[in-house]
């Protein structure tokens, strides 16, 4: 296989890889066909695609006999992904492609991309867990709405005005965590399918901090508890303000609920060398980011050490105090979308730290 000029190795590919000539001959079996179907490069070339590969469908049915590849239609050009049976019971997901030199003329060679059931189980158990974890947030606050609602239309006259406006602000307040809850799966559907739009502006990120700031001052934390430090000059910052003012607060929601003491947030100019993130191709070689550092943290018990590699992963919490765990996730997902990177270690005074860096540059219309 070619491309951009060079000849890639069909054993550097992460799938399965059978090649079958225009004899129904194999004449690839990469390593990744091996470790999937648990059957020998040496035993499978030069084998038929039969034998190589004696896929059952799950009735039993023989799958190349089902299929016919050289004998079929004409105008067929492959096979969709499906769940196949290897002997043993071992399962495979299964796509072909039949390539002809014209159109409608004899197959020349059928290749077959073969990969594990783990990966989809891993997702269809991440997607079960999310579906159980949201029916769960979403059940106190709609049972809480349903009987507010429901009482007062039964019972409006015997309420007065006060108790009338304190069910009527706990509906409303209801009613918020709900939508923030929706937005947060918008958010983790965008960051998975790599969607996640971002509108580019000029960001005070000093003064975007400092309003955070001010609402938890306002919402009746203590002033005393933060400390701001900024090193000037900060480079000019080209982000999404929404996304931003959610990172901040999320970050600071964490460090006042979760950490103890005075919660530090430090905004300083940064250049490091920095490892590909995760939303990179694998083998992108370190590189230097060169923008604005923020780091937020507390004086608590911190995060253990065994859990830091998990912190930003899907439903990890740190206590048990509520919370759908989901934050940090697409906190991490925003980060890397503005092309930063975000990390977590312990800060001097025994707390969580988390330090993220977002590149200085240009709005997306100057590229």
């Amino acid at each position: 296989m070619v491309g951009s000029g060079s000849v890639v190795n069909p054993d550097d590919l992460p799938d399965g890889l059978v090649i079958a000539d225009a004899s129904g001959a194999v004449v690839c079996f990469n390593r990744a066909a091996a470790r999937i179907t648990g059957i020998g490069p040496g035993t499978a070339l030069g084998a038929s695609l039969e034998q190589a590969l004696p896929l059952e469908d799950l009735d039993g049915r023989r799958w190349w006999k089902l299929t016919d590849p050289y004998g079929g239609l004409a105008t067929r050009t492959g096979q969709p992904e499906r769940n196949l049976l290897l002997p043993g019971g071992r399962e495979v997901l299964v796509s072909a492609r039949y390539v002809r030199e014209r159109p409608q003329g004899p197959v020349h060679r059928v290749v077959v991309a073969l990969r594990g059931t783990e990966a989809r189980r891993r997702t269809e158990r991440s997607h079960a867990e999310l579906i159980a974890t949201v029916a769960h947030e979403l059940r106190s606050p709609l049972t809480s709405v349903k009987g507010f609602t429901a009482t007062l239309l039964a019972k409006w006259e015997r309420f007065t005005d006060g108790q009338k406006r304190v069910m009527l602000e706990t509906v409303d307040a209801d009613a918020d965590r709900v939508t923030r809850l929706i937005a947060e799966l918008l958010d983790i559907s965008r960051i998975d399918a790599g969607r996640l739009e971002i509108r580019k502006q000029v960001v005070d990120l000093a003064a975007a901090v400092r309003r955070h700031v001010d609402g938890k001052v306002a919402a009746g934390i203590p002033a005393e508890r933060f400390d701001i430090r900024i090193a000037e000059p900060l480079t000019q910052l080209w982000a999404d303000p929404d996304k931003i003012d959610q990172v901040l607060a999320n970050l600071l929601e964490n460090a006042v609920r979760h950490g103890e003491g005075t919660v530090t947030i430090e905004l300083a100019p940064a250049k490091e060398v920095v490892e590909a993130a995760g939303w990179e191709r694998p083998g992108t070689p370190p590189r230097v980011l060169e923008g604005t550092a923020v780091t937020v943290s507390d004086e608590g018990t911190g995060i253990p050490e065994e859990s830091m590699p998990r912190v930003f992963t899907r439903f990890w919490r740190g206590s048990k105090r509520g919370g759908t765990g989901l934050g940090l996730y697409i906190v991490k997902g925003i980060v890397e979308a503005h092309g930063g990177t975000i990390r977590i270690s312990r800060a001097p005074g025994g707390g969580a730290r988390f330090r993220f860096i977002l590149p200085a540059g240009v709005p997306d219309f100057m590229l």
